[in-house]
């Protein structure tokens, strides 16, 4: 049986962004803030190969749920096979987080309510009324919002909602 204070930190593995990334995310988010900055030392430094006093490792919170920003190198890169899903109460929320997140990121890399931030971190910008119409008793107004949904990009919550009534 785990712990009573098991706590489970996603850590985000970056190539020198660490801080840019969290002061970008935590200027989005509510209730968000930097909770430490860690930094590399001459220890290790024939292994981790970075100058010592450069950042190692940000901690931050996005409204409430908490992350590391690791600077790794550039072994690894982001993809969506791993995204961060975030449920908006409305239209404006939609708006907001997909322009918002989307500043500088890749174009190319936005369907279906996904989009790629300019670190390559994937989000879904969800409308919670799209999950409560896909999985509505009514399988047909269900399988038309889903279809009005898999030709969107950003997420319009006026034509999903036109699909699913018929």
């Amino acid at each position: 049986m785990a712990p009573a204070s098991l706590k489970i930190t996603t850590c985000l593995w970056f190539d020198g962004q660490a801080e840019e990334a969290a002061n970008f995310y935590t200027s989005i988010f509510p209730n968000s803030k930097i909770t430490a900055i860690k930094r590399y030392l001459e220890a290790g430094r024939e292994i981790h190969g970075r100058e010592p006093g450069s950042v190692m490792v940000v901690e931050f919170d996005l409204d409430g749920h908490h992350f590391v920003g690791l600077n790794g190198g550039p072994q690894f890169k982001f993809n969506e096979a791993v995204s961060f899903q975030i449920d908006c109460a409305d239209q404006d929320e939609v708006d907001y987080y997909w322009s918002k997140l989307g500043e500088g990121g890749d174009p190319a890399k936005q369907e279906c309510g996904w989009i790629a931030d300019k670190f390559g971190v994937s989000w879904q910008v969800v409308p919670k009324v799209l999950k409560e119409m896909i999985s509505s008793e009514d399988k047909a107004a269900a399988e038309r919002a889903t279809m009005a949904m898999m030709k969107m990009n950003k997420m319009n919550i006026a034509e999903l909602e036109a699909a699913f009534k018929g």
